[in-house]
């Protein structure tokens, strides 16, 4: 019996459908994004500190800057006693306008009374006393001040509110109510001081009471001759 015959095509590749070639070859799988590494709690620590301190950092730099552009404190008077005069100083009046505190007494004599703060029960009656005594004042040549380190702006609401028919006195480095001896730590003392014509000091009381210091001061100033 004659062999069989090995086909030529048996250790051939086999054909691929010309359908199955035509196809494109499908798109690469996109590589998945890596998920972020977790911090460790000591790196967000870290970084909530350095959050947390870069406000304060900014506001220290603020406030350094700051004080570098404020304006020196300004030097301290000599204290005002009996037979001194008026210094030579220049405050606001509580229109903001300068007032030079030497040339108040160079026409009539001079009250000044202080408050430690305007609007205040205490300090309202005793401006109130010098409120309604204000004509007594100026019939005896006497002009009245009020003197506080309250702003400006305080002051004149403070003048409008009460019908005060007398100039205010800015002092907020208290510089004059030292000089007079009635700054207190930061505060002021109740009290008056009486200048006659010319800036000399005549009278003062300090301390006193919101009621006894109108009266005690028009008494003086009836009885004082200039």
């Amino acid at each position: 019996m004659p062999p069989r015959k090995v086909s030529d095509t048996a250790g051939a590749e086999p054909r691929r459908s010309g359908r199955l070639a035509s196809q494109p070859a499908p798109p690469p799988a996109e590589a998945k994004p890596k998920a972020p590494k977790k911090r460790s709690a000591e790196a967000l620590d870290e970084t909530k500190d350095a959050e947390s301190s870069a406000p304060k950092k900014a506001k220290a730099d603020e406030k350094a800057g700051t004080a570098e552009h404020e304006e020196p404190a300004a030097p301290a008077l000599t204290k005002i006693e009996i037979g001194d005069s008026l210094p030579s100083l220049v405050l606001k009046n509580e229109k903001g306008e300068d007032l030079q505190i030497a040339e108040l007494a160079a026409e009539k004599g001079v009250i000044l009374f202080l408050v430690p703060k305007a609007d205040t029960p205490g300090c309202t009656n005793q401006a109130c006393g010098f409120r309604d005594s204000y004509p007594d004042f100026t019939s005896s040549n006497f002009t009245v001040y009020c003197l506080s380190a309250d702003s400006p702006t305080a002051q004149s609401k403070w003048q409008t509110k009460k019908e005060l028919p007398y100039p205010l006195i800015s002092d907020p480095k208290r510089i004059l109510i030292a000089a007079l001896g009635a700054g207190d730590g930061g505060k002021t003392k109740r009290s008056h001081f009486i200048f006659e014509k010319g800036g000399k000091l005549v009278e003062k009381k300090l301390p006193v009471s919101p009621a006894d210091s109108p009266k005690l001061a028009l008494e003086f100033a009836k009885n004082h001759v200039q």
